[in-house]
Formats: C-alpha cells, sequence, structure tokens
C-alpha cells in the first residue's frame, strides 16, 4: 500500500525501478507519527518518549533550525532572526529534506508539532509525507495556561519539566533547568486562538488517522494511550476476502455466531459435521466412502474429511465472498493437515 502511494505520488518514469528500490530501502514497518497539539500540551515529552520506545527520529522546529545542517536552514534561521514568520512552504521543504533522509527511512519519525495549519499538511502529502498515525493532545487552556508558566527545559538533553507537575528528582538536573524563552500570559493567549483557529482544517486532513487524548491527566497516562494508539494497524481499503474459523466447546455458541455474521456480511457459513451429512446425501464418491463411518458412529478419518473440506472452501462463491468455518479442525493434527492444503485463515 505504502509504495502504491509512493508511486502515485512520485510518478516516476522507470516504476519498477523505483519499486526495486523502495522494497530495497525502505522500511514500510517504520513508525511515521504527528505529534500535534497546542502550546505546552506536552507534544515534546511525548514526542520524545516515542522516539525512545520505537527508536524513530524525532523532528521539531527546534531541532530543524538548530541541530541539523540542512540546505534551506540557513534561510529559515533568517527569518527566525529577523522575528518574521517562517512560510508554509520553507517548513515543507525543510521537512521533506530532513524525512528522505536515510535514517528516517530506516528508523521511522515523529513530526513534533507539524503540520500547524491546513496548508503546511497539504503540502506535506504533495511531497509524499503521509504520516499512518497522528496523535492530537488536548487540554482546556486554563491548564495550558497555567502548565505555560511552570515550564522548564534541561538545555542538555532537551526534556521538558514542570515546576509543579514534573519536577526532577535529581538536583543536578535541577540546578541546570532553565526557563525557556517563552510566551507571556497574553501571548499564550494569542498563541491559543490561533491553534484553535487553524486545528479544524488539520483535522479534516488526517481524520480517518488522527486520534484526540486528554493532555490534563497523569503522563503515564497519556502516554500509555499514545503508544496503544500507535502501535495499531489501520484497516486496508483494499478488497478482502474473510477466511473465518470459529472454535470452542461445544454449547459455545459457534453455529450461532456463524450464521449471524453470514448473515451480516454475505460470507459462506460452513459446518463440518453438516458438510460430511451433505456428501453423503448427495451419494458423491466421497459420500459413499464416508457413509459407511457415519452410519457406524464412527469418527470419519481426517484425510476423507480435508478432501471434502478442500472441494468446498476452493469453491467459486467461497473464494469470492469469503467464508466461515465452524466444526473443524478440532486437535492440532487437523490444524496442520488445513495449512498443508494451503486453507489459511485470516
Amino acid at each position: 500500500q505504502n509504495m502504491l502511494e509512493e508511486l502515485l505520488i512520485h510518478k516516476p518514469d522507470d516504476p519498477i525501478q523505483y519499486m526495486i528500490n523502495h522494497l530495497k530501502q525502505n522500511n514500510d514497518d517504520a513508525p511515521r507519527i504527528c505529534v500535534l497539539g497546542p502550546s505546552a500540551s506536552g507534544k515534546t515529552t511525548v514526542a520524545m518518549w516515542l522516539c525512545k520506545h520505537l527508536d524513530a527520529i524525532r523532528v521539531s522546529q527546534e531541532t530543524l533550525l538548530f541541530k541539523e545542517i540542512l540546505a534551506l536552514t540557513k534561510e529559515a534561521k533568517a527569518y527566525k532572526e529577523r522575528k518574521q514568520k517562517i512560510p508554509n512552504a520553507l517548513w515543507a521543504n525543510l521537512i521533506q529534506e530532513r524525512l528522505s533522509n536515510v535514517d528516517c527511512i530506516k528508523q521511522g519519525w515523529i513530526l513534533e508539532g507539524f503540520p500547524e495549519n491546513q496548508e503546511q499538511a497539504w503540502m506535506l502529502q504533495s511531497s509524499g509525507i503521509i504520516p499512518r498515525h497522528v496523535v492530537v493532545l488536548y487540554a482546556p487552556d486554563t491548564v495550558l495556561i497555567e502548565r505555560n508558566s511552570g515550564k522548564r527545559l534541561d538545555p542538555f538533553t532537551e526534556e521538558v519539566y514542570h515546576t509543579t507537575f514534573d519536577w526532577p528528582s535529581d538536583p543536578l538536573v535541577q540546578r541546570r533547568l532553565v526557563k525557556p524563552e517563552d510566551l507571556s500570559e497574553q501571548e499564550m493567549s494569542k498563541k491559543l486562538l490561533e491553534y484553535h483557529r487553524n486545528f479544524p482544517g488539520v483535522f479534516q486532513i488526517y481524520q480517518k488517522v488522527l486520534k484526540s487524548i486528554n493532555a490534563d491527566q497523569p503522563s503515564m497516562d497519556v502516554l500509555s494511550q499514545v503508544l496503544t494508539y500507535v502501535q495499531t494497524r489501520h484497516r486496508s481499503a483494499a478488497p478482502f476476502t474473510p477466511r473465518i474459523l470459529f472454535c470452542g466447546p461445544p454449547g459455545s455458541g459457534k453455529s450461532l455466531q456463524a450464521a449471524l455474521i453470514t448473515q451480516k456480511y454475505g460470507v459462506v457459513n460452513i459446518c463440518c459435521g453438516q458438510l460430511l451429512k451433505e456428501a453423503v446425501a448427495g451419494k458423491t464418491k466421497l459420500g459413499e466412502l464416508v457413509k459407511p463411518y457415519i452410519d457406524n458412529g464412527y469418527p470419519v478419518p481426517d484425510n476423507l474429511v480435508m478432501k471434502i473440506l478442500a472441494e468446498r472452501l476452493n469453491a467459486l462463491d467461497c473464494m469470492t465472498n469469503g467464508w466461515v468455518l465452524y466444526g473443524f479442525p478440532r486437535d492440532i493434527e487437523q490444524g496442520e493437515q488445513l495449512q498443508k492444503s494451503h486453507i489459511i485463515p485470516n
């Protein structure tokens, strides 16, 4: 899916060679995460924690301007020094340049605080930067303003602390904490207003991969919810043929659940016992072989069951609509035979 997205975006002259190169260098399982939210919502804390946990590369305004030596860094810094707003296009190009480096391709990336508005989001998408997960932290404005006043920064590790909520226990760390050149309450309110104005546009673009998480709770709860979300896989829009297997002891409701699933999704309902009876009633060749066992109350040999089952599951309706099977396998040997016949539930 990722390779198809890249092909559609980049439209290479030689698509076959492009796909070969993609498979050689890309790690499609690498995280591609955006962490968004208003000032003081905890984006840096979450992004840094995710980087440690997932061994990914953190990319933020600070890292792009002060840690990286990129072609466009000088131009962006010049805007900053003149206290002018850095244009959206310049941010998008900086991000694209950084994320195309080998470390981001191999290890994945956590983009902190980007995109800030819909225009940036469109620019990132059009250059092929499409996050798999977007985490949005939120909290009441009054909480964020209070948090902002107690924010302290460790210049050595770049970790963020707070005088009330998250004070470090190490005296060495305590001594080197500095108050960031941050915002007065008035400026903070202005920033929050701008965030609330821009966010709906960003939400519109990423709503299918976005999860909002309340940042006004203990930090470990926030981090746990974020991690749970970024480790989920989104459902693919690709066509999908369900092959469902129900296991469980007698009376656990297998046949009822299978009937309900058949009714709802239009898959073929297959009960192994019923299938054998139908083979006998239909007087098929296999049915004739099965009949003496059923008449005498003996278990039907696995090889015969497998032949009847494989024939049914490979029929056109099962191949097209998918199937739900119960009553087989009942033990490991039968399960292994199912695998060997390439009947693999998904």
